[in-house]
């Protein structure tokens, strides 16, 4: 499995992917974010599903940024160029890996901001080449593992948020996934755009880095319940008792 996520705050875009690849008993580490300068800005590409897929349309797509790239100058030209080498790719592998007991799957995550957009761009691309895009009223998305980690983000995360609030909250929605799931881990990618500057800032993670983060969240989490009032529970008495009585529900 995978996590990879995409944030859009007002101050520019973060981007988080980790890195692990699960093969049958067998685990191994990959990149899933890329980066791409061109003659009108630079992207990133995060990707979830069969590393084939991914590692074959990224391929075509850069040979398409090498010959026409000049042509894109808006976000939506990069993701519809993708979109096509992703249904190219489906046309000359679906079938084959149908025969052998695997579904066409990947999904993409596609942001950045190139000369005629008027703000930077995230985009969601679905498997079939489609896309969505990201906006302000729900400014993140996640491919791959999205169950554990997304409560933070939906509880905590809006377009105000400054970039390090984002890559903050981003991490320990990543930081939850991993301690649930043992398909994500470290190291981890991040990418940062900020709108201000243009620039683009990639940078990777390793558990050790991060160890001391992740022991804070867990004892902040453990503290925060620590201090939720419990007279809603006061009228449960037999949470109190000492007797090996067993519970019985008073309704029964």
């Amino acid at each position: 499995m995978t996590y990879c996520l995409g944030i859009k705050v007002k101050e520019g875009l973060v981007a988080l992917a980790d890195t692990r690849i699960t093969m049958g008993s067998e685990t191994t580490t990959a990149k899933k974010i890329s980066l791409h300068h061109g003659q009108h800005g630079s992207l990133f590409l995060m990707t979830s599903g069969l590393r084939s897929i991914r590692d074959k349309a990224v391929t075509y797509f850069e040979e398409v940024l090498e010959t026409e790239g000049g042509q894109f100058d808006k976000m939506y030209n990069v993701v519809n160029a993708f979109g096509t080498q992703l249904r190219r790719v489906a046309k000359e592998d679906k079938e084959a890996l149908k025969e052998g007991g695997l579904h066409f799957n990947l999904y993409t995550i596609v942001g950045g901001k190139l000369e005629k957009d008027k703000e930077h761009k995230l985009y969601l691309l679905y498997p079939e080449g489609n896309w969505i895009e990201i906006t302000k009223a729900a400014p993140f998305t996640i491919i791959g593992n999205s169950g554990y980690g997304k409560p933070i983000l939906n509880r905590t995360l809006n377009y105000e948020s400054t970039l390090r609030f984002g890559l903050k909250t981003g991490f320990l929605s990543f930081d939850s996934t991993r301690v649930s799931a043992n398909d994500v881990g470290f190291p981890i990618d991040v990418v940062i755009y900020k709108d201000a500057t243009g620039e683009m800032i990639e940078k990777r993670f390793e558990q050790e880095e991060m160890q001391n983060i992740s022991s804070q969240w867990g004892d902040a989490l453990t503290a925060i319940i620590k201090e939720i009032p419990e007279s809603w529970i006061d009228s449960i008495s037999s949470l109190d008792d000492e007797s090996d009585e067993p519970f019985i529900n008073a309704q029964q």
